[in-house]
């Protein structure tokens, strides 16, 4: 590339660059695995993985996959010693799209958690997978 060029080009490329780094930050984040929808059904099923979804409640109410517990990340840190007995159990994480939980990776990673991973894509590659889901039944 000659010099010309990137002055020429410099914000194409800067885009190009910014572009190219928002596509793996999720990934950057991780601690943990990343684990398709029929990988994560097989954890739950044969591991007994328990399954954290750091959404929000509004969020979770909306629909979750069965079983799973509502901690917000914004709560995580000071809500990790309700999950002590998982910190050398099988947990996965889930969110809307992977970044909060990977961020949740992070936090019980530092926090001596040993066997975390994520749902990649989260909750709605669980529904794109034809999973079931639990919805919040209105009064």
């Amino acid at each position: 590339m000659s010099v010309e060029f990137v002055q020429n080009n410099i914000f194409t490329i800067i885009i190009a660059v910014v572009s190219g780094l928002m596509l793996f930050w999720p990934g950057l984040l991780q601690t943990g695995k990343l684990l398709s929808a029929q990988q994560a059904t097989q954890r739950i099923n044969h591991d007994n993985a328990g399954i954290i979804d750091v959404r929000e409640a509004h969020e979770f109410a909306g629909g979750h996959l069965p079983g799973a517990r509502n901690i917000p990340l914004k709560e995580l840190a000071g809500r990790v010693a309700e999950l002590a007995a998982w910190k050398e159990k099988p947990l996965i994480l889930v969110c809307s799209s992977g970044v909060r939980s990977g961020r949740a990776c992070v936090t019980l990673k530092k926090q001596g958690f040993t066997d975390l991973a994520c749902l990649d894509g989260g909750v709605p590659a669980w529904e794109r997978a034809g999973l079931p889901m639990t919805r919040e039944q209105k009064a």
